[in-house]
């Protein structure tokens, strides 16, 4: 399987691409459709794709975009590379695909710079022993006496029926 090879359900994968073409052209690519033109697929979720000029980051840069907004591991990065990288660039997360399997057919303007996994979260943990998280030991409420909304209920239904005698008596 190589880099652009999208695996069924894949998740956590990002892959960062140069566009080597005008700025129009790069822009054009955020309208719906083109952007899964340009890397022969049928459909992408627009959601999950970003384009932009590198310029745009100022001193957040590639190397913080990467780190810092898209959860890759500082491992995974080479900061000396991405900050040679000028022009514009696509980022394209696995859920552009929306589960389904893909195989990238690049447009020639169009270059895999990088392939990078976002950290994952770690759902792991041990049984909580706390006496607060067994079932049922938080204070059980008293019971509650419902008697007066009986009544209550029986003395509006009582004076309905009042009113209604009233307007018939009228009526009549």
């Amino acid at each position: 399987m190589s880099d652009l090879t999208i695996a069924p359900n894949e998740r956590g994968v990002i892959r960062l691409f140069a566009l080597d073409m005008r700025p129009e052209e790069a822009r054009f690519l955020r309208e719906p459709g083109a952007a899964a033109q340009v890397l022969g697929v049928d459909e992408l979720d627009p959601e999950q794709i970003d384009i932009f000029p590198v310029a745009d980051l100022e001193d957040l840069g590639l190397y913080g975009y990467l780190n810092e907004g898209c959860g890759v591991s500082e491992d995974q990065l080479d900061r000396t590379r991405l900050k040679a990288i000028e022009g514009w660039v696509m980022v394209l997360r696995s859920a552009a695909f929306q589960g389904h399997p893909a195989n990238l057919a690049l447009d020639p303007r169009v270059r895999l710079l990088g392939l990078f996994t976002e950290e994952a979260t770690n759902w792991t943990g041990g049984p909580i022993e706390t006496e607060s998280a067994k079932p049922f030991s938080a204070p059980q409420p008293p019971p509650t006496n419902n008697e007066p909304r009986r009544i209550g209920s029986s003395v509006i239904a009582l004076l309905i029926l009042i009113v209604v005698g009233g307007a018939l008596w009228l009526i009549l």
